[in-house]
């Protein structure tokens, strides 16, 4: 039987946090994973430039086998994923399915404020895009959210400097920024899949009163329930609990990050995308 595992994408090493809690949730299934590190960051291109590294990405999927992609990144979904779902998948086969990573986080997020105002922490093309403030207002008009740009974040995690003075500098001035803007905040969204390789530095930033939130596990229960409302995509999905992991960029670097999310020496393979 070929092997069709579920691809999960990212533009660098941020999309293992939310392969970890699919891997946790849902362990039965393969599942593909691609970091774009040799493009990365996203979150400074444009619209144009990051739907076409996303689509490039897709096709690639697709060339493995896979029937479905979870894109886990958020400029990934936010620039590229209605336009690859509308206009994309139907000329290249509309039985494959590419999800994003911001609608199912907007679904869930106002249950975890009691105050009503929620801060969405990401990239400034997430932010730009305002796509947490539309797809929130759908489900929780009552939230207030506010959001701030950390660009440098990404840079942060990719270049090995989580626990560096620079990161503290930058984790200090961003938390400091967003909580000023509404004091009333009693939760932050990491709305980047890289932010919380960040946690370390973040929690010692955090008022007690406010709670952190990433997308792992919501996501991953996300994509649970999908599954079980699709039993035949769900059919078509591998089920032997292999993953496998490429990078566009340094194998050794990619491993480094990796084993400490799974616990093991993972074998990446480097792959080249076309563009």
């Amino acid at each position: 039987m070929k092997q069709k595992p579920i691809g999960v994408f990212d533009s660098g090493y941020g999309g293992l946090t939310i392969l970890r809690e699919l891997v946790k949730t849902l362990p039965e299934y393969d599942y593909l994973y691609l970091g774009d590190n040799a493009r990365a960051p996203y979150g400074n291109k444009s619209f144009e430039t990051v739907y076409h590294y996303t689509l490039d990405a897709v096709r690639w999927f697709f060339d493995q086998g896979c029937e479905l992609v979870i894109l886990a990144c958020n400029t990934a979904s936010a620039k590229a994923l209605r336009s690859i779902q509308q206009n994309d998948l139907p000329l290249i086969d509309a039985g494959k399915r590419v999800l994003g990573v911001i609608r199912p986080t907007s679904e869930v997020i106002g249950n975890f404020s009691s105050s009503g105002h929620v801060g969405v922490l990401g990239t400034s093309g997430t932010v730009n895009s305002q796509s947490y403030l539309i797809e929130i207002e759908k489900f929780f008009p009552q939230v207030k959210v506010v959001q701030e740009a950390c660009p440098e974040w990404v840079t942060l995690v990719e270049s090995n400097q989580c626990d560096s003075p620079e990161a503290n500098s930058s984790v200090q001035a961003h938390i400091s920024h967003i909580l000023q803007q509404d004091p009333s905040i009693d939760t932050l969204l990491l709305a980047c899949t890289h932010y919380p390789l960040l946690i370390h530095t973040i929690s010692k930033h955090i008022p007690a009163h406010v709670s952190v939130i990433a997308q792992g596990e919501i996501i991953a229960k996300s994509l649970k329930t999908y599954l079980e409302r699709h039993p035949e995509l769900a059919l078509q999905c591998t089920r032997n609990n292999q993953r496998k992991f490429y990078t566009t960029g340094d194998i050794t670097d990619f491993n480094a990050h990796a084993s400490q999310f799974f616990g093991e020496v993972i074998c990446a393979d480097s792959t080249r995308l076309s563009l």
